[in-house]
């Protein structure tokens, strides 16, 4: 099958996906390239413009060619007997809506199904689902209890229902901070809960060809400006990622185990990454990342490394997996 490399989208991480489309193709120098604009048009981009775009998380990328309608490739795609690897973040391209489409058709694809997509990206329903499946999620707060919730928990972070969660993240610290919230909330859903003081960490979930599934070593995370936000990720050099992260044997241990319960919880497939708080209480679940970031600077090819498998060699388990999955 013919490898094709999927980036961009219509949403605001299209960004950080033109950063992870080039650690991919420099992994794989042979797959093609397709780029989804804002408009739902794909455009076939050549190596030398994905690879000299130089700012990708500050700079669109701007292809210079005709698109086709997004659902007039995915056909094309089943025509040729592609393979899409995903290096795509948010939106509709990680809600389910995109992997629907590919899975009407009988394209393969990485990553996880529509519905477990549709799942972990919608924060309610997957900390509903995480909690089920054995994982301690926060407390949610609703939008007409927020005055009380601050008076009680002296902090609070709102963040939007769905989306990443580098975008629209509101720290209340404040009595003016919730009417940002409430503001917010005008335009779509948000998720709002206590702030839980501790240390941020990260685990990734991997699944091998062989069906075995494995949790990655955990990270530990320290922002360079107090939040994890879109700066800190991608653009501030004072945040610290430490992998292994500095935690104990037993701490390191319940990361993987929550990790890969969560994993389970939301029937994901290929790999995941899911987000905690170690705080002085315990674990504290955030959310689980379908489609984890794969720039040269994310923290899944960090434990990819600190486990000591090759970025390619990962990036082809993902393609058998998706070959097979869409043959079953």
């Amino acid at each position: 099958m013919r490898i094709t490399i999927l980036f961009g989208g219509s949403n605001r991480e299209r960004l950080v996906s033109v950063a992870s489309a080039q650690a991919l193709h420099q992994a794989l120098p042979e797959a093609d390239l397709w780029f989804w604009d804002i408009e739902d048009k794909v455009h076939v981009v050549q190596s030398k413009q994905l690879l000299e775009h130089a700012r990708p998380f500050e700079d669109e990328f701007k292809p210079g060619t005709v698109g086709i309608p997004l659902a007039q490739a995915l056909d094309q795609a089943k025509a040729e007997d592609r393979v899409l690897l995903l290096s795509l973040h948010g939106g509709s391209a990680e809600n389910g809506e995109l992997q629907v489409m590919c899975e009407a058709r009988g394209v393969p694809f990485t990553g996880s199904g529509s519905a477990s997509s549709h799942l972990a990206f919608d924060k309610i329903a997957a900390k509903r689902f995480a909690a089920l499946g054995g994982v301690t999620p926060p407390v949610g707060i609703a939008l007409e209890n927020i005055d009380e919730a601050f008076a009680e928990y002296g902090r609070l972070i709102a963040k939007p229902a769905r989306d990443g969660s580098s975008y629209g993240l509101i720290f209340v610290n404040a009595r003016q901070d919730l009417v940002a919230v409430r503001n917010a909330a005008r335009h779509e859903d948000y998720v709002i809960e206590p702030y839980i003081a501790g240390i941020e960490a990260t685990c990734g979930v991997l699944e091998r060809t062989d069906g075995s599934i494995i949790a990655l070593p955990p990270i530990e995370i320290i922002p360079g400006e107090g939040n994890f936000d879109y700066a800190a990720k991608y653009l501030l050099k004072s945040t610290q990622e430490i992998c292994p992260g500095r935690f104990t044997a037993e701490v390191t241990a319940a990361l993987k185990t929550q990790a890969m319960l969560a994993h389970r919880a939301m029937s994901c497939t290929g790999y995941s990454r899911s987000d905690f708080i170690v705080s002085e209480k315990g674990l504290v679940y955030l959310e689980t990342n379908t489609l984890p970031g794969l720039t040269k600077s994310s923290l899944y090819p960090k434990a990819l490394k600190a486990e000591g498998i090759a970025f390619a060699d990962f990036l082809r388990d993902l393609i058998v997996l998706a070959v097979r999955q869409v043959r079953k």
